[in-house]
């Protein structure tokens, strides 16, 4: 809209039109243009949508995609980060921007944050325990008397190396008196175990399977330490060994017979990675199912990521949680099922 020229009482002459008062959306503009906090509500939003669509960044040749997925947890601690940055800046602007990660964040993990077990003495018949035993391990008996306390009705075991190994054969042999004879990745069992055989994930044992005998009926249960992978300047997150791991392994899940179920063991991933969804997607996660928190397992020191995982089908979680440091370089998982 024009204004019209007015004439002055003074001279009686027509004087040109003032300008006209802003409009509200051109002075939320202004606003904003003026605001030293645009960056960061800029970074704001950005780190927002980075966790939100973290499913569609692309691997590409560095393998980016997993490598953020692996600590996608920590992309949260963007926010205080953000809100320092607007204190200081004293911006409104960006102060409210930076609840756009909250939010995210909340809706990815909050569910997480609660805590989801039930106790542990009621509702579970049927215990398992995964942990990689480290072959560095400088104290492997203490280890296996660990993981004996625990009680658990199945031990899987990775990174057995063949000169520890006499050393949890004496050590877990009153409380588990049935053993795989594999190498590398070993169960033991209270329970009878049938059909014992390696699965063939990579050229050499690193997957095992077996039926055990529960008094509750047979479960089908896969033990199993995915490749390693690696962070290199040149290469990037090095998963494409890891990956195929994953998905011959998911094979042999997809064909077994058995309605029920456990995968278990060093998984080199998160179940938020992607990559590894050809064997997640098909299983239930312990302990997003039944856990507390995270259950970040690696490194056992100042556990920053979950790669050890407890998985099944055909059965219910009624707790999973994390067991303490044993002297190897990650932590132990457990978790109650009921058959």
């Amino acid at each position: 809209m024009l204004s019209t020229p007015y004439r002055s009482e003074a001279t009686g002459e027509e004087e040109p039109p003032g300008p006209l008062p802003p409009r509200p959306a051109g002075r939320l503009r202004a606003l904003v243009a003026a605001d030293r906090g645009l960056p960061i509500a800029v970074g704001a939003v950005g780190a927002a949508l980075t966790m939100a669509l973290h499913t569609w960044i692309p691997n590409g040749a560095v393998n980016l995609g997993s490598l953020f997925q692996t600590f996608l947890p920590w992309a949260g601690l963007s926010v205080p980060v953000l809100l320092l940055a607007a204190a200081v800046r004293r911006s409104r602007l960006a102060a409210v921007a930076v609840l756009a990660p909250v939010a995210v964040w909340g809706c990815l993990f909050g569910g997480t944050l609660i805590d989801k077990r039930s106790e542990r003495s009621g509702g579970g018949n049927f215990t398992v325990v995964s942990h990689n035993v480290d072959e560095e391990n400088s104290d492997p008996a203490r280890t296996a008397r660990a993981l004996a306390a625990s009680g658990a009705d199945v031990l899987a075991l990775e990174e057995m190396s063949s000169k520890a190994t006499p050393v949890y054969e004496r050590e877990l042999a009153a409380g588990y008196p049935y053993r795989s004879d594999t190498l590398g990745v070993r169960l033991w069992s209270k329970h009878p175990l049938n059909g014992v055989e390696a699965v063939p994930i990579m050229p050499w044992t690193r997957a095992v399977r077996a039926t055990v005998e529960t008094p509750g009926g047979p479960v089908a249960v896969f033990a199993a330490h995915l490749a390693s992978v690696r962070v290199t300047p040149a290469a990037g997150f090095t998963t494409a060994q890891r990956n195929d791991a994953a998905r011959k392994l998911a094979e042999a899940v997809r064909a077994e017979p058995l309605a029920r179920v456990v995968v278990m063991g060093d998984f080199n991933g998160t179940a938020e990675d992607s990559a590894l969804r050809p064997v997640t997607s098909r299983l239930t996660s312990a302990q997003g199912e039944a856990g507390a928190g995270f259950g970040f397992t690696w490194p056992a020191a100042f556990p920053m990521v979950r790669i050890d995982q407890i998985l099944v089908k055909g059965m219910g979680v009624t707790s999973a949680w994390t067991l303490p440091a044993t002297g190897s370089d990650h932590l132990p998982v457990a978790a109650s099922l009921r058959l």
